[in-house]
């Protein structure tokens, strides 16, 4: 339990400061694209195009974030095998926490007493899950199921990239949803593959399990980019907290055998209950945007980005609170 509560931890950690760092990557990329002012960058329903999405993903800032959101997936995965998913999916979904006091030193903002009260309430609700969770489930489960999840999880990422596109700008809080429902389907896939221990070549690949983390991972990294660059960040980084915890933890507990301590079963519902409203608190109070000392808009800050983009990159889960944006040159110094 220990060691599943570390590793998870860990992975929170990465993904947290991946976020960061993703948040600078993508504001400087739509500052680039909207001085150009070049054609190509939204499509016809107001969403960034796709190669307006590519080239926020090349920016060496979003590059180190997505390494770092690549070990966490390697952590997460790690925990999701040792921790009931109600606990690991809280935990790596506590990454906003992370990504908010990072932002105070990497991106410069102040948080609000609101913001405070609610990391303090994310930690707090975090303590109760830790104490109430039992062992988790065998995850065992008929090979049927294992279709059924890569069914779904190509319905989630296939058909949610399609209605964001045709929703464009007004599909912040979808992406966020769908991105959080791919990474949810993802440590459930994680958590019922089989050929792993013991490992098994011919298993593992013979798994539609593998083949749905695969669609869910990749998929759901594509959504939250696109949620980075669009609308209500806020909106959709409380989206995705629900979507990658809800989901799976009841899936953990209905499907999987996930379970508490014997009599600890209400502390921890509270926990997890508490721990995803906090977490959605802390996106929910994120400020929305940024000015200069003089009173101007910062050129990067949200409503100065959205109007020569279309978008609005904030950190995200991996995901956090509506960051605030240096120039570029300070944000680069931040960042190293």
């Amino acid at each position: 339990m220990i060691i599943g509560l570390v590793t998870a931890i860990a992975a929170s950690a990465c993904y947290g400061t991946g976020s960061v760092l993703q948040a600078v990557g993508s504001r400087k990329s739509a500052r680039r694209e909207a001085a150009k002012a070049s054609g190509g960058t939204v499509t016809q329903h107001g969403g960034p195009s796709l190669s307006s999405t590519a080239k926020a993903a090349v920016t060496w800032e979003f590059m180190v974030g997505t390494v770092l959101d690549f070990i966490g997936f390697g952590l997460g995965a790690l925990a999701a095998r040792m921790l009931p998913l109600f606990l690991s999916q809280t935990v790596i979904s506590a990454n906003l926490v992370i990504t908010a006091v990072l932002s105070v030193k990497l991106l410069n903002i102040r948080l609000t007493r609101a913001e405070w009260a609610s990391i303090g309430v994310v930690c707090s609700a975090l303590v109760l899950l830790a104490t109430a969770a039992g062992p988790e489930g065998s995850g065992h489960t008929p090979i049927d199921t294992h279709w059924w999840l890569l069914v779904a999880s190509v319905v989630i990422i296939g058909g949610g990239t399609l209605l964001v596109r045709l929703l464009g700008g007004r599909a912040a809080i979808l992406a966020g949803l769908l991105s959080g429902l791919g990474f949810g389907a993802l440590g459930v896939g994680v958590r019922v593959l089989n050929g792993v221990d013991p490992f098994h070549l011919p298993s593992l690949l013979g798994d539609p399990a593998l083949y749905a983390i695969l669609v869910a991972g990749i998929g759901g990294m594509y959504l939250h980019t696109v949620a980075l660059q669009i609308g209500s960040v806020n909106g959709a980084t409380a989206a995705l907290v629900v979507g990658e915890t809800v989901v799976p933890g009841i899936l953990g507990v209905l499907w999987l055998g996930d379970s508490s301590r014997p009599g600890f079963a209400w502390m921890a519902i509270l926990g997890f209950v508490v721990a995803v409203a906090g977490a959605v608190a802390v996106a929910w109070f994120g400020e929305p945007e940024s000015t200069s000392p003089d009173g101007e808009q910062d050129p990067g800050s949200e409503q100065a980005v959205a109007v020569g983009h279309g978008s609005t990159p904030t950190a995200g889960s991996g995901t956090g609170p509506t960051a605030e944006a240096l120039p570029e040159e300070s944000s680069r110094n931040a960042a190293v």
